[in-house]
């Protein structure tokens, strides 16, 4: 048993957590099972649809998902159902518009100036030291 607050915080935690994993993995289970009785494709979209939810959340990996959905599209096409066409729309392509007012006048702005860059050279060297000068003295 956890002694420290911010451990036994951390272990109720983990109980939430893996209740609500637990919770994904029954619903992916429960329409796999209604998947398997009856390949259709609403069957296949629902089972798709809660693998993607696991990896959303990330219980799954993302190639986990896609390797299971694909031999699931494969189960579905041997049974003769048809898998639904994809969700997503093709892009459509627009016209290009004349740019806000605000890019342009950040396109007139004159760029940056340039510091030059600072002259070693020109440095006097450095006095020698006390001691040394009054060796030569000598």
């Amino acid at each position: 048993m956890p002694i420290i607050k911010s451990a036994k915080k951390a272990a109720r935690q983990a109980e939430k957590r893996t209740e609500h994993n637990k919770e994904i993995k029954r619903t992916i289970k429960a329409a796999l099972k209604e998947f398997k009785v009856k390949p259709t494709a609403k069957s296949l979209a629902k089972v798709q649809s809660e693998y993607d939810k696991a990896v959303k959340k990330g219980l799954i990996k993302k190639n986990t998902a896609a390797r299971r959905k694909a031999a699931l599209v494969k189960i579905a096409k041997a049974a003769g159902a048809k898998p639904a066409a994809s969700s997503k729309k093709p892009a459509v392509k627009k016209a290009p518009t004349k740019a806000p007012a605000t890019k342009t006048a950040k396109a007139t702005k004159k760029p940056a100036t340039k510091k030059p860059a600072a002259k070693a050279a020109t440095k006097k060297p450095a006095a020698k030291s006390a001691k040394a000068a009054t060796k030569k003295a000598k």
